[in-house]
């Protein structure tokens, strides 16, 4: 007699739900950032000069825009972020980008200087560059005037040593960069022209721009762009020969 084995029940396997890796906007900011330092690398640059007083900020902003933009369309780079602070009679700027496009703004001013012996800017200074910064401290380019002059009974110019009142103006525009990126949104118009109401602790006296404008310390465009394109010849142990040999 043949008997019907029966067919042995296995259990039904529950397919595995695909894992969504979930995130926030800052972490797709931070891939886009870290997509952007594979193809260029980035720097920081902190500028700071006089300006013609009564310059209006549609002047300002249209310079830079088109500046920013034709950069963009002539020349391989980053975009530029950053923070333009206006005060009555100086500028704090300090920008975001890679290499080229850093040194052809800096192209720029020159050309403008050497051309125009009224242009709005004057005496810049460059007070320091930061190399290949891991991160962006702004998502895009502000512009804010000070209009409300910042009034300080103590001039710190007058009883700090240079090198303190850089590391005040550092430490000061750090922590300005770090209050503006936490709390001005991607894609809005930025802090606008109220930053002596919503921060005025953290905004430098004008006192300090002017007198980094004045000190011989730092260097002006033009000879940092003499330095940047002045070949760096290095002479290796095989050229130093003696005595010297004759061609034939």
């Amino acid at each position: 007699m043949s008997h019907k084995r029966k067919k042995r029940s296995y259990p039904l396997e529950t397919p595995l739900m695909p894992q969504v890796p979930r995130g926030n906007y800052l972490h797709v900011m931070e891939e886009k950032q870290r997509q952007q330092l594979k193809k260029f690398l980035l720097h920081r640059m902190f500028l700071v000069a006089d300006i013609q007083a009564n310059t209006e900020k549609k002047e300002i902003t249209e310079y830079y825009d088109q500046l920013f933009q034709s950069l963009l369309k002539h020349h391989l780079g980053e975009a530029v972020t950053g923070l333009l602070l206006v005060y009555p009679t100086s500028v704090l700027h300090v920008l975001e980008s890679s290499n080229d496009t850093l040194y052809h703004i800096l192209l720029d001013y020159l050309s403008h200087g050497s051309s125009e012996a009224e242009f709005w800017i004057q005496k810049m200074k460059i007070v320091v560059i930061s190399h290949n910064i891991p991160v962006r401290l702004f998502m895009q380019w502000h512009v804010s005037m000070v209009k409300v002059p910042v009034m300080y009974l103590d001039d710190v110019t007058q009883s700090q040593s240079l090198e303190e009142v850089i590391t005040d103006f550092l430490i000061q525009t750090h922590k300005l960069s770090l209050y503006i990126f936490r709390t001005v949104k991607v894609g809005t118009k930025g802090p606008g022209d109220n930053l002596h109401r919503a921060a005025p602790d953290l905004l430098l006296p004008e006192q300090i721009i002017k007198y980094l404008c004045k000190s011989e310390e730092f260097m002006d465009p033009a000879t940092f762009i003499n330095m940047y394109n002045k070949p760096l010849h290095v002479m290796s142990d095989s050229e130093v020969v003696w005595p010297v040999p004759t061609s034939f």
